[in-house]
């Protein structure tokens, strides 16, 4: 039994490793050596919620065979449906890339100064030919494990740093928006629930029993929010400004000099795998929305399924070859993906509640619905709320009037969202 187990936690691991990359490593480092150990609780938040959308996901896979994208495609009714998810994954896709790219030249800057564009065009054409050859998969899966390691070194680093224990439990569970924190909020969440992760998650064939599929996914998950975590707290080091010399910098005094080329080494490894996975993730969304039973168009080796993984993969190549600062650039990134994110999951909570979709067993449940619910709602507020400061003046957005109102909404959109599964258990009792 133990032995089931532990294949279900290597078999979830790829969700883990797939948000351990630049993006993860730039806001969560970022965020501690901006806000210390305030924003703790937004990792906290957003390794939970990821476990129970991830475990949504997969479930929608356990009970009808298919993954999320042909789900929305056959039983949401409208295609509009599908064309607004595919242009979610996509826009979230290129921006992902872009900070991909960035992320991995940024490691190389630190092995090797001065080799832009040489480094770009290099990544770019293996990940080309990686993608071309559709076999991206093998090959990532062996450098992830070398990501997995850079991962461990932000643990052993932790356990070595001045931490003062009741700050660490303050932010942990205490949540806070500090002035200014916004962005790096909403992208600790959309580095953790890549949109297109529950689309993968949900396309796994898993065969493992439920209870199994939860525990693997779960650990899985819980470790990677972990690292995450350590990374924050590596980055609370940092005095002046971040960059990726200065964390590799607190590394090499931790650890010793092999520490910061092994950081480099794991940065430009965890871009280059990611710079895979973006586009084929992005290309295998665009396939599961709109691949119709009985036709091929949509095949890997298809022109529309290239076409999709190409502009992906070209517009993150345009980022790497320009002179964009890789940090706000991969924050922004993350940032955007964290506000569309409430789209994806709403449209997750509706089918797992589907009344001829999902089997009684495998169908959401009142607390299965209360936590999914509640999760979505955190995340619509904090959407609203950062839309709100793009928007609006300073002042509007921290008077706590607009808070208490961009609160009442995201309760309102959940309520639509209860009304909405209930009618739909109602029909079906008719």
């Amino acid at each position: 039994m133990k032995g089931r187990y532990l294949i279900s936690i290597l078999f979830w691991s790829v969700i883990s490793a797939a948000f351990i990359g630049p993006g993860t490593v730039t806001t969560a480092a970022k965020s501690g050596a901006s806000f210390g150990t305030s924003l703790l609780w937004a990792l906290g938040f957003s390794t939970i919620a990821c476990i129970f959308l991830q475990e949504a996901a997969a479930r929608l896979n356990l009970a009808t065979g298919a993954g999320l994208g042909a789900a929305i495609r056959k039983e949401l009714g409208h295609p509009i449906w599908a064309y607004l998810t595919f242009l979610t994954i996509f826009s979230g896709g290129i921006a992902f890339q872009a900070g991909n790219m960035l992320g991995a030249v940024a490691g190389i800057e630190l092995l090797l100064p001065n080799s832009q564009l040489i480094s770009v065009l290099l990544i770019g054409g293996i990940a080309f030919g990686m993608l071309w050859s559709g076999t991206p998969s093998n090959i990532a899966k062996w450098l992830g494990a070398i990501v997995g390691i850079m991962g461990v070194v932000f643990l052993l680093v932790v356990f070595s740093l001045p931490l003062a224990f009741s700050e660490v439990i303050r932010g942990a569970f205490i949540p806070s928006i500090p002035s200014g924190s916004e962005s790096l909020v909403l992208g600790l969440i959309g580095t953790t629930i890549v949109p297109y992760n529950l689309f993968l998650g949900s396309e796994l064939r898993n065969q493992s029993p439920l209870s199994v599929m939860r525990i693997g996914l779960a650990t899985a998950v819980l470790i990677g929010g972990l690292i995450s975590g350590a990374i924050l707290l590596v980055g609370t080091q940092i005095s002046g400004d971040f960059s990726f010399a200065a964390l590799a910098e607190v590394l090499s005094q931790s650890l010793g000099p092999w520490a910061r080329w092994f950081f480099a080494l794991g940065l430009l490894i965890a871009g280059f795998t990611s710079s895979v996975t973006a586009p084929l993730a992005t290309a295998l969304t665009a396939r599961s929305l709109f691949q119709v039973e009985g036709k091929e168009d949509w095949e890997s080796t298809s022109g529309k399924f290239k076409l999709i993984w190409g502009i992906v993969l070209i517009v993150g190549l345009g980022f790497g070859m320009s002179n964009v600062k890789p940090i706000p650039l991969i924050i922004i990134a993350q940032t955007l993906n964290g506000l569309l994110l409430p789209f994806i999951t709403s449209l997750l909570v509706i089918l797992v509640n589907h009344p001829t979709l999902m089997p009684d067993q495998m169908r959401n449940g009142l607390w299965s619905n209360f936590i999914l619910l509640a999760i979505n709602g955190v995340m619509c507020f904090l959407s609203l709320f950062k839309v709100w400061g793009i928007l609006a003046p300073e002042s509007w957005v921290d008077a706590p009037s607009s808070q208490i109102g961009f609160v009442l909404l995201a309760v309102l959109i959940q309520a639509g969202l209860a009304w909405r599964i209930h009618q739909s258990k109602k029909r079906l009792a008719e």
